[in-house]
């Protein structure tokens, strides 16, 4: 089966998956928040520290894992530990990502529901309250969330079905540049609407006294979930990228990719946010019942440009969205391909009749879909990131560790840089990781 099985075309193909997984709506909404009550750029900086420290060398493990094996998680497990425990990390890798699409599809469906909204109608006729009251109706109902939801399933259905190149890398070298592009010109609106500068204010000064113990575990956390380490969707990307290509390359351009993204995204709501009067505030309603009447208000002296900005952003918010489910919908259809032996096909309905049925759930209970986010989110993808480090730092030979990252010595690799990377793999990384499971617990 590993002759047959398909492969990325190149490099950047491989960058645009990978950083399809990471980009999400917590670039969008998450992020920007998080700098501002933070530190503005000293958080910054503190990010970039830890990702450098702490999710890269997860992101290299992961993707060392992957592409060694050529095989998404249990095959890859079966190769390299054979009936051992460190098999119940290939659960972790299905499990995550199955509780992940069912309800990060019915967030997805809330971005189909108002980017019809702002096809059909003016939120720039709309008070703020009437706003912010129309996403409460729209969550508060059962039909119309589980229609948009079953039209942002159905879409990752379809990719995913096409399979890697006429699915997965199509999608993801068509979404990514016009989701840059979009956020480009959306950043410019922005940072030229009146009073913006308060808004670059609130994100590019920094402010060492909110350096606090809790600023340094949201970074260390923004870090970490920035890239989806520890559900097996780097695994399963990487496990479909050429032997020959550089995985220290493509995971520092992913990060990069992420961070980037993540940043022009703050420079798109925080200037629109405080140039229209509202404060920011963390979570989905900052997206889904703020910023529309913030773009409305914006752009008031021009109905028209108010309305093409306000569409524009809610199709940036549904490529994020769409690209970050298709590839936790793939770690799973990946898994009934290659170890239950059922066709693409197949495999994709029965996972969109999974998720779409625990999406249904998710709206029906909206505890039910608190229970999995946080469950997910805070104890799942902590664990199985945990359980890749070690598994790299502990178990694999330092001889196939260090081959495997320079290619069997094709690519030049510092002997200091090595030995940094590794101690970090088996000591510094899985400390970390550690600090925020616990951090997590405490703001719980």
């Amino acid at each position: 089966m590993g002759q047959n099985r398909e492969t990325f075309a190149g490099k950047f193909s491989a960058v645009f998956a990978l950083a399809g997984s990471a980009i999400g709506l917590g670039n969008i909404w998450r992020f920007p928040y998080i700098v501002g009550e933070n530190g503005g750029a000293a958080f910054i900086i503190l990010y970039i520290i830890f990702s450098a420290l702490f999710a890269l060398p997860i992101f290299f493990a992961e993707s060392l894992i992957g592409r060694s094996t050529q095989s998404s998680t249990f095959g890859a497990f079966n190769k390299l530990a054979p009936e051992s425990r460190w098999k119940i990390l290939c659960y972790f890798s299905v499990i995550t990502p199955m509780i992940i699409v069912c309800y990060y599809s019915v967030v997805g469906g809330w971005s189909v529901g108002y980017l019809y909204y702002s096809v059909i109608q003016s939120f720039g006729e709309m008070t703020k309250a009437e706003v912010s009251s129309l996403f409460t109706h729209f969550t508060g109902s059962v039909w119309t969330p589980v229609i948009c939801h079953t039209v942002f399933i159905l879409l990752t259905a379809l990719v995913v079905r096409g399979g890697v190149r006429k699915g997965i890398e199509k999608m993801s070298n068509l979404a990514m540049p016009a989701l840059f592009s979009t956020m480009v010109l959306l950043m410019a609106f922005s940072l030229l609407a009146p009073g913006a500068g308060k808004g670059v204010s609130y994100l590019i000064k920094p402010d060492f006294s909110k350096i606090s113990g809790p600023a340094i575990a949201a970074a260390m956390g923004q870090s970490f979930f920035s890239l989806s380490l520890g559900v097996g969707t780097i695994l399963t990307y990487s496990s479909y990228m050429k032997k020959q290509e550089n995985i220290i390359e493509s995971g520092f351009l992913t990060a990069v990719f992420d961070l980037m993204f993540a940043l022009i995204a703050s420079f798109v709501i925080m200037p629109a946010a405080f140039s229209a009067g509202i404060e920011p505030s963390a979570g989905p309603g900052l997206v889904f019942e703020s910023l529309p009447y913030v773009f409305s208000q914006v752009g008031a002296t021009s109905p028209m440009l108010s309305k093409i900005v306000t569409i524009a952003f809610f199709f940036a918010i549904l490529v994020a969205a769409l690209t970050s489910e298709v590839s936790m919908f793939e770690v799973c259809t990946a898994y009934l391909v290659e170890e239950r032996r059922l066709s693409r096909k197949k495999a994709t309905v029965l996972v969109f009749v999974i998720g779409w049925l625990g999406g249904i759930l998710c709206v029906i209970f909206p505890r039910l879909f608190d229970i999995m986010d946080f469950t997910s989110s805070n104890i799942l993808m902590t664990l199985g990131a945990l359980g890749f480090c070690l598994f790299v730092g502990w178990k694999m030979k330092k001889t196939v560790v260090e081959s495997e990252l320079t290619n069997n010595g094709s690519i030049r690799f510092n002997q200091r840089i090595f030995k940094t990377l590794y101690f970090v793999l088996r000591y510094v990384a899985p400390i970390g990781i550690a600090l925020i499971f616990i951090s997590n617990f405490i703001s719980w």
